[in-house]
């Protein structure tokens, strides 16, 4: 079993953490406060290839795997998780969609300039009344003659404000329930087509998630992605893939929590030493760097089994459940480390904080991956 990365991934990692380093870091803690969108680092980040870390290369992608987007992603969020998201959101969700899912007219059309970061995508699956219960759609698409008319709210949809293409999910057929639902790929400059806010978020402030609004909107039969009542069944695949990106993001933001508490503890000296040097300070980093690497390798594993072509479905749910909840405790512990300075905006802790929580609700609640993980359990054959 090998476990050491290549001399391809680690001057990809190296890379991707001098750019978010010397790009990100500077600007990161304004960003976060004002909800600033981070539009020139986006178009950096098309740039050198990491929009579409994964996709083909003729299809504008790197043509990189899974366990490289791992890596960028880890990288990216180490520093600045709003960063991580957007590329994640554009990675895994629109452009791996659209790659696995959507004809050639919708890849030369659509996918190039999206893997190639000339155009933003977002995904839009939840809605007022449909969050885990994402079958609970009201969204509508009804067609007429050569394209479809739809209507309805949704909500959570990051990158939304920003992007050119959404893939998007609207009930079809209403009496075939989550089979009557199907995916579109929303032009977002056409009419009807609207952000009714951005959210005020707790943490991630500087990547947006909006709620929209379709008003007759207008879309041809050529932008919808798969057959008619496979919209189901091509959301649950594109966030199954989804996961491992979050499960990345969650990755980075405890390593940068992680190394921010380290770095303080000894440089904070009490009772004329370093706070590392008492047992109690010790103790919690040690079990932070245990469970930092225990994410990393579920992660990585999870990556590995997406690349290899095997089945992932509950090493990503593993992943992102375990890396998640890591992230969580690994912030909270950092707070506590810088004791009151923790609590300050002065340091980044304080939004490694705010920034983690996310990760253990969005593309599926802790809940949720606790139900995937336990019916593949209940499937698999005896030992």
């Amino acid at each position: 079993m090998e476990f050491a990365l290549s001399s391809d991934q680690q001057l990809l990692r190296q890379t991707v953490r001098a750019f978010a380093e010397q790009q990100a870091a500077p600007t990161a803690a304004a960003r976060d406060e004002a909800m600033e969108w981070p539009a020139d680092l986006v178009a950096q980040m098309g740039r050198m290839g990491l929009m579409g870390v994964a996709v083909a290369e003729s299809y504008g992608g790197a043509g990189m795997g899974y366990l490289d987007y791992a890596i960028v992603i880890e990288e990216l969020s180490r520093v600045d998780a709003s960063l991580g998201v957007i590329a994640s959101v554009n990675n895994s969700l629109v452009c791996f969609g659209i790659e696995q899912f959507g004809s050639e007219e919708q890849k030369r059309t659509l996918l190039l300039p999206l893997a190639g970061g000339q155009a933003l995508g977002a995904f839009s699956l939840s809605e007022p009344g449909a969050g885990s219960d994402a079958a609970a759609q009201k969204t509508s698409a009804e067609r007429v003659g050569d394209e479809y008319v739809i209507n309805g709210v949704k909500n959570w949809v990051t990158n939304g404000d920003h992007a050119d293409t959404i893939i998007l999910m609207a009930v079809t057929d209403p009496a075939q329930g989550h089979r009557g639902i199907s995916a579109f790929l929303i032009d977002t400059h056409a009419p009807g087509c609207s952000v009714i806010k951005v959210e005020q978020k707790l943490g991630i402030r500087s990547a947006h998630s909006c709620q929209m609004a379709y008003d007759n909107y207008r879309v041809p039969a050529w932008r919808r992605l798969g057959a008619e009542g496979q919209g189901f069944k091509i959301a649950l695949a594109i966030l199954n893939a989804g996961r491992i990106g979050i499960a990345a993001q969650a990755l980075g933001i405890a390593q940068g929590a992680y190394e921010a508490a380290r770095g303080y503890a000894r440089m904070r000296e009490q009772f004329g030493r370093p706070i590392i040097e008492f047992q109690a300070v010790g103790f919690t980093l040690a079990d932070m760097a245990m469970r930092i690497k225990a994410a990393r390798l579920l992660t990585y594993e999870a990556a590995w089994r997406k690349d290899a072509g095997l089945e992932y479905t509950e090493a990503a749910s593993m992943a992102k459940l375990y890396a998640s909840e890591t992230a969580m405790w690994v912030a909270t512990k950092a707070v506590q480390v810088f004791g009151s300075n923790g609590y300050s905006k002065e340091y980044p802790v304080e939004r490694f904080f705010r920034d983690a929580k996310i990760t253990e609700i969005y593309e599926g609640t802790s809940e949720i991956q606790r139900l995937v993980i336990a019916r593949g359990l209940a499937q698999e054959d005896p030992a």
